[in-house]
C-alpha cells in the first residue's frame, strides 16, 4: 500500500490534519498515543528521547499550573499571564528542538475550566501570531473542561473555542462527565459518583452539534476515570459506557464504525486490559500525569540513596575527608537520573498502549 506522507515529513510537532491521521491509524490498528504533563525541559527531553528510543509519536501537554511553573512560580498570575507565557515559552522549546529528536509530537493543553479560559485565550492570541508567520499552528489542540457546567453551556462554549482553532489547523479536546481525584489545584475527590459516567445521549449532542463547524475535536469522555493512583479495584472503570456510545452515534447518524476519537483520562495506575478495552472502543490519547511524576521523583530518590555518603556535604566522603564532591551533587546528574526513570516508566506506557513502533509511514486504510 502506498504511504499517506513520508516518514521525515511528519517528524516535527503537528497540525491537525496530520495528528487526524495518527487518530485513524491508531483506531485501525488498535493503539493509543501517550499524552504526559510535563513541567520544565527535563520532563519535555525525557518525554522527546523515549518517544525516539521507541520510535513513536507522543503528546506533550501542558497544564495550567504546570506552565506556570515552566515560566516561574515566583512571578504573579493573577491575569493568567503567567502561565500564557509559560505554555508559549514551552511550546517554542518543543518546535525548535524536536527535529533533534526526530519524532512526530503533538502539544496540547490540559483541563481547562471556565475560570481559566483567559489562559486559553491567551495562548490562541499566542498562536495566531505564530501562524501568520510561519503558517502552521503554535499548539496542536487546547483542551476545555467544562464539566461541569450544564451541557448545553458546555457545548455552546466549546463551539466558539472549536471555530477559532479550526481556522488554525488545531483541534479541539472537551470533557463530558467529570474525571475524579484531584491535580492540578482541582479537586474532584468528593464528586457524586453519577457523574464519573458520562451517558451516550450526551456525547452525541456533542458530536452533533460540533461537527456542523467541523470535525476537529476529540471528546474526553468519562467512564470511571480518576487522576492519581489508586490500587487496583478501588476505582470502578467501565470502559462499554465508550462501546455504547461509539454505536449509538453510528446508529443515529448513520456514520462508520466507531466514528469519535476518545480520550482517556486519569490512565496513571490503570489496569492493562481495562486500558485495552478502552482503545478497542476508540480512545487514541491516553494522559499520564501522576505515574510520571513518581518516577521522576523516585530517579532522584534513588540517586541520593546510591549516593548519599556523597551527597550530605561538600568535602569529604568515604574516599578522603578532603575530597570534593560537586560531581555527586551537580543538578545534571540528579535530574539525568529523574529523567532517566522516566523513559523507563513512559516506555512501560508506550507497551501498555500498543504504541511501539509506530512512527513507520502511516498507509492508505
Amino acid at each position: 500500500m502506498p504511504a499517506i506522507f513520508k516518514t521525515n515529513d511528519m517528524n516535527k510537532v503537528l497540525n491537525f490534519t496530520e495528528a487526524s491521521q495518527y487518530f485513524t491509524n491508531a483506531k485501525t490498528l488498535g493503539y493509543a498515543i501517550p499524552a504526559v504533563n510535563v513541567i520544565n525541559t527535563n520532563t519535555i527531553n525525557a518525554v522527546l528521547q523515549t518517544a525516539h528510543t521507541v520510535q513513536s509519536p507522543v503528546i506533550i501537554q501542558l497544564s495550567n499550573g504546570g506552565s506556570a511553573f515552566f515560566l516561574g512560580k515566583s512571578s504573579s498570575n493573577g491575569s493568567q499571564q503567567v502561565s500564557v507565557r509559560g505554555a508559549v515559552a514551552a511550546a517554542q522549546y518543543i518546535h525548535e528542538i524536536v527535529d533533534v529528536y526526530d519524532v512526530p509530537v503533538i502539544i496540547n493543553t490540559d483541563h481547562a475550566a471556565k475560570k481559566l479560559l483567559p489562559w486559553v485565550d491567551g495562548m490562541i492570541e499566542a498562536g495566531v501570531r505564530h501562524y501568520k508567520l510561519h503558517g502552521a499552528p503554535l499548539f496542536t489542540s487546547h483542551m476545555i473542561d467544562l464539566s461541569e457546567e450544564p451541557l448545553q453551556q458546555n457545548i455552546e462554549i466549546c463551539k466558539r473555542y472549536l471555530d477559532k482553532l479550526t481556522s488554525l489547523d488545531m483541534f479541539l479536546e472537551i470533557e463530558l462527565g467529570v474525571t475524579g481525584g484531584e491535580e492540578d489545584g482541582v479537586d474532584n475527590t468528593n464528586i457524586d459518583s453519577s457523574k464519573l459516567y458520562t451517558q451516550p445521549e450526551e456525547i452525541a449532542y456533542a458530536y452533533e452539534t460540533l461537527s456542523k463547524i467541523s470535525n476537529n475535536f476529540v471528546i474526553a469522555a468519562s467512564f470511571g476515570n480518576v487522576h492519581g493512583v489508586y490500587k487496583p479495584g478501588n476505582v470502578k472503570l467501565e470502559p462499554s459506557i465508550l462501546k455504547n456510545s461509539q454505536e449509538f452515534v453510528k446508529q443515529r447518524f448513520t456514520t462508520q464504525d466507531n466514528p469519535m476519537n476518545f480520550v482517556f483520562h486519569g490512565g496513571s495506575g490503570s489496569e492493562p486490559e481495562k486500558i485495552r478495552e478502552a482503545i478497542s472502543y476508540g480512545v487514541v490519547k491516553m494522559n499520564i500525569d501522576t505515574d510520571i511524576q513518581w518516577s521522576f521523583w523516585d530517579g532522584v530518590h534513588n540517586y541520593y540513596q546510591e549516593h548519599e555518603a556523597y551527597l550530605s556535604t561538600q568535602l569529604g566522603n568515604p574516599e578522603s575527608t578532603d575530597a570534593p564532591n560537586k560531581k555527586y551533587y551537580d543538578p545534571r546528574t540528579w535530574l539525568r537520573a529523574g529523567e532517566k526513570s522516566i523513559q523507563k516508566r513512559l516506555t512501560r506506557s508506550f507497551e501498555e498502549l500498543n504504541a511501539m513502533n509506530r512512527i513507520k509511514p502511516l498507509y492508505a486504510l
